[in-house]
């Protein structure tokens, strides 16, 4: 690996970290700092990611029950999402993992189950 590689790969970890540590300082309920959801906003309507913030905020503090209520949905994709994330990062090392995970059955079916979501949060408010 190159220097300029491993430079690369030290400063994306400490903006990771950096990042990490304001999620766990800071609620996004009551601070300013955090963006707000722009679908909301305009429609009134959760989108899927509606409460991912403060998801983190309450994971990183150790608050399970928090997190689920703000989307219960992203608490249980939580492994997936993972997984999805690892697949990326070692795609060469694990080639078989990463097609068949960005096959276009596995991303149809990941794509008709957040569509589902999205419909069924706003029909019964979850």
């Amino acid at each position: 690996m190159t220097s300029f590689r491993k430079l690369v790969w030290v400063c994306a970890g400490f903006i990771v970290l950096g990042i990490i540590a304001v999620y766990l300082i800071f609620d996004p309920t009551q601070s300013d700092l955090f963006p707000k959801c722009p679908f909301m906003m305009l429609t009134g309507l959760k989108c899927p990611g509606c409460g991912s913030q403060r998801v983190i905020h309450a994971l990183l503090n150790g608050d399970v029950a928090a997190a689920w209520h703000h989307n219960a949905f992203m608490v249980a994709m939580l492994p997936l999402i993972v997984l999805y994330l690892l697949s990326e990062i070692f795609r060469t090392r694990f080639n078989g993992l990463y097609r068949v995970l960005n096959s276009i059955w596995a991303v149809g079916v990941v794509f008709i189950v957040v569509m589902l979501w999205w419909i069924l949060r706003n029909v019964f408010g979850w």
